[in-house]
């Protein structure tokens, strides 16, 4: 571990944890996942469930409505907003009753 590793307390995890080196984009989200958010956690966020929320609810980037659900489900699976996280492993989602 290098003596200049940030720990945050991360609110995902619950545990101390190597913290982001830096936040993931400007504003003040970024700086709210910057000091609450460890790097684990984030990258569960950026390589998976982001990925699974976009194909999954099909959203579309140009939309700001649709940004702002990917940044609410951001949020909350990141427990930094209270609310649902949607679910995105449903086998049954998008099949036709038979």
């Amino acid at each position: 571990m290098s003596a200049q590793e940030r720990k945050v307390f991360c609110k995902k995890l619950n545990r101390e944890l190597k913290g982001l080196e830096k936040p993931p984009f400007k504003g003040e989200i970024g700086e709210l996942i910057y000091n609450n958010i460890s790097e684990d956690a984030w990258k569960s966020w950026r390589d998976d469930m982001q990925i699974k929320v976009l194909n999954e609810y099909r959203l579309n980037m140009g939309d700001p409505n649709d940004y702002q659900t990917l940044v609410d489900q951001m949020l909350m699976f990141l427990n930094l907003k209270s609310g649902e996280v949607a679910e995105v492993e449903n086998a049954s989602r998008g099949r036709k009753e038979q």
